[in-house]
């Protein structure tokens, strides 16, 4: 059987859908803003940037300033009280940021090919000009895998941004010749994207988990606490809590940026908990928020959005980890289908199997599956098991195909299994050897998909109580499996009396077949 993925398939929205989400997203929204606005009067510098005295006027484009408020870096367009020193600075501040929105939005439009630059005619010039791309059509007149394409690059820009470092210390450790002093800045661009990434997959994890959190929100401190606690550590030392905290601090900045690409919907830590309140916060780092009465999303709340999800995993699957997505199946046989769901959580697999079986007639489709699940292999059990939940949604019309498999010594036992709860008439009883095969293929099923689990520890328990002389005839079942499941067993039953003659049988078993 192929390896399996560790991930649990994700449901993803269709493209068309994922694709207006890409098209809303502020940043992404705003850099096809500017590129439809660039033109050969927009003049830009060495790397495509654009003139900086030209960010007001893009900022006014994208509705992030208003056009009166074209002068306020110099203050000589400035409609704000004169006596009002707090209104002035909260005002400026304000520009300030939509005039870096602007800027960010215009490097990720030249990034991603919708502005194309030019340098300047004259060689004496400092300046180039700028036009729209070709690739600006696409968002019009491409499909939406061309759009999500774009996203995606977009995507990749912010991610980069988000994982250098901040920009004073960046500053501080710029040496005399211009470049920057990686040893001074404590930083390794590599490690920094790694851990990026790494958080950005455990919060993929936990949106396609069955057992994840319900609105697909987590708090900061138990995601940064994901990737440095480690798991076999009991109580976290102060050293590790002050690690957790540091990286919840760096993880508020980075969703920060990640939130205007349509990446996560994210509520920012409340700052007036890092104020004189150190002690508090390396607590709350570790997941534990020192009062209990704390609301914790004030120390910052993440969730992929739906078109996150897609983005994650099509980083993930570019990298080359197997990501599943719920429907990737529905084009594959049968044999494929059986030995991927294997593993999916219950609904994953339900909704898998319905969508395979949706595209199929119903006998053609139990053929299909039951010739899939023949095979003596260590995987068979499994295989027949996942069989017998994907004939659970198939409805009468398959009856014909169990039928024909009646006195098959691999799918007799299923066959009137599903038969009887069919309702069909005129089923021929298992005989002795059938059913004691059943038994064996079964738990071996049970072992492989779930361990020692308490269900398959209660059924252990059942098989032994209801068959008298139990242990005496099925260590003689030839089937592959035979000798595993009587050890299994003897670990399992609390009975030592019992456990005892597991072992015993799974002695002779494996002495049988010697």
């Amino acid at each position: 059987m192929t390896d399996r993925s560790p991930l649990p398939p994700v449901r993803l929205r269709p493209e068309a859908e994922l694709a207006r989400d890409a098209l809303a997203s502020p940043l992404f929204s705003r850099a096809v803003r500017l590129a439809r606005w660039a033109g050969p009067d927009r003049r830009v510098g060495a790397g495509g940037e654009l003139a900086e005295e030209l960010l007001p006027a893009a900022a006014v484009e994208l509705g992030l300033l208003p056009a009166a408020a074209v002068g306020l870096p110099d203050g000589s367009e400035d409609p704000r009280p004169a006596d009002s020193a707090e209104s002035a600075e909260l005002a400026t501040e304000a520009v300030e940021d939509a005039l870096a929105d602007a800027s960010e939005a215009w490097r990720v439009a030249v990034d991603i090919g919708l502005i194309e630059t030019f340098e300047a005619p004259d060689p004496a010039a400092d300046d180039g000009t700028a036009a729209p791309a070709e690739d600006l059509e696409l968002l019009t007149s491409g499909s939406p895998q061309d759009v999500l394409t774009l996203w995606l690059a977009a995507l990749d820009a912010v991610l980069a941004d988000a994982s250098l470092p901040d920009l004073d210390d960046l500053v501080d450790a710029i040496e005399d010749g211009g470049t920057v002093d990686f040893g001074e800045l404590d930083w390794n661009p590599e490690a920094e994207a790694d851990f990026l990434d790494g958080v950005l997959g455990n919060l993929y994890l936990l949106t396609a988990s069955e057992d994840g959190p319900e609105d697909g929100r987590v708090p900061l401190p138990a995601l940064a606490a994901s990737m440095l606690v480690p798991d076999d550590m009991g109580e976290p030392t102060d050293d590790v809590l002050e690690e957790v905290s540091d990286a919840m601090l760096k993880l508020d900045g980075q969703f920060r940026l990640l939130a205007p690409i349509g990446l996560v919907d994210f509520q920012p830590v409340d700052e007036a908990l890092m104020v004189d309140d150190e002690q508090d916060g390396a607590a709350a780092g570790a997941g534990v928020p020192p009062d209990d009465d704390l609301d914790v999303s004030r120390y910052g709340m993440v969730r992929l959005t739906p078109l996150g999800l897609y983005g994650v995993r099509a980083r993930m699957v570019e990298a080359g980890v197997e990501a599943p997505a719920v429907g990737d199946l529905a084009d594959k046989g049968a044999d494929v289908l059986l030995d991927r769901t294997a593993f999916f959580p219950a609904e994953a697999a339900r909704t898998e199997t319905s969508l395979w079986l949706a595209d199929r007639a119903p006998l053609a489709a139990a053929r299909e599956l039951l010739a899939a699940a023949r095979g003596s292999d260590e995987d068979g059990p499994l295989r027949r098991l996942c069989c017998q939940q994907a004939l659970a949604l198939v409805g009468a019309e398959a009856e014909p195909a169990l039928r024909e498999v009646l006195d098959d010594p691999e799918l007799g036992g299923l066959a009137r299994v599903w038969l009887a709860e069919h309702g069909a008439a005129d089923v021929p009883p298992p005989g002795e050897d059938m059913i004691f095969w059943l038994t064996v293929d079964t738990v071996a099923a049970q072992l492989a998909a779930e361990g020692n689990s308490e269900e398959l520890q209660a059924l252990v328990e059942g098989l032994a109580a209801q068959h008298a002389g139990f242990f005496d005839v099925v260590w003689r079942v030839e089937h592959p499996a035979t000798a595993d499941v009587l050890e299994a067993m003897g670990r399992l039953h609390p009975d030592k009396a019992v456990a005892k003659q597991a072992r015993k049988a799974a002695f002779k078993a494996r002495s049988h077949r010697s």
